[in-house]
């Protein structure tokens, strides 16, 4: 009889130590793609390697499609949460930002994200973005305020924007030749190195709360 437990136990610890990695699905635009740099240098490579380098075991999906809308990004979720996937980063919005998009229209796509992966059960980081004042202040309050509200609605995890880690660095163009391409929208890998520094803690804690789920 205690053989037969003993096996019974060994199973079930090997069982545990077999679970596979955490397995996070970046949902983007040419931010999450990484536009304009080498494979390794994007925002998804990097971040993955922080996140081993504090002994995480996980695994990262590029769900980024340039140019991508949250339209575009409300029509692929379905494919995106595949059965493997234990947590959700959402980014996008910059490009219904750039092209003057109604924040209403931005507003009911991220709920369409965040309402499926609720139905799937994984747990969400959803990485804000900021409006220019150049549409108005009416505008730009209310695509800032759409990330905040819908975060506590649907209780995801909220990293402020995706340019947050540049918030202390003086705006010059000194400085935004140091962490930006020349197009001056995208980060060069010095500056995604900087992003995923600043963002790490919030996915740590988005892998956590999907591991113990």
């Amino acid at each position: 009889m205690r053989k037969v437990l003993l096996s019974i136990a060994l199973l079930f610890w090997a069982t545990i130590g077999s679970a596979g990695p955490v397995t996070v699905a970046a949902l983007g635009d040419s931010l999450v793609h990484g536009f304009g740099l080498p494979e390794q240098e994007g925002f998804v490579q990097q971040l993955q390697a922080a996140l081993r380098a504090q002994g995480h075991d996980v695994a990262l999906i590029n769900a980024g499609v340039s140019g991508d809308t949250t339209a575009g990004g409300a029509a692929r979720i379905d494919w995106t949460l595949t059965p493997e996937v234990d947590a959700l980063i959402i980014v996008l919005g910059g490009n219904d930002m750039l092209r003057g998009i109604d924040p209403a229209n931005a507003r009911t796509n991220i709920e369409t994200i965040l309402s499926r992966a609720t139905d799937t059960g994984v747990q969400v980081l959803l990485v804000g973005m900021r409006a220019p004042g150049n549409y108005g202040s009416d505008y730009k309050r209310e695509f800032d305020a759409l990330y905040p509200e819908l975060a506590e609605e649907f209780g995801a995890l909220l990293y402020p924007h995706f340019f947050a880690a540049f918030d202390d660095v003086e705006q010059t163009a000194q400085a935004m030749r140091t962490y930006m391409q020349p197009d001056g929208i995208h980060p060069n890998a010095q500056g995604v190195a900087r992003i995923v520094e600043d963002m790490l803690p919030s996915v740590e804690t988005l892998v956590t709360q999907a591991a113990g789920s």
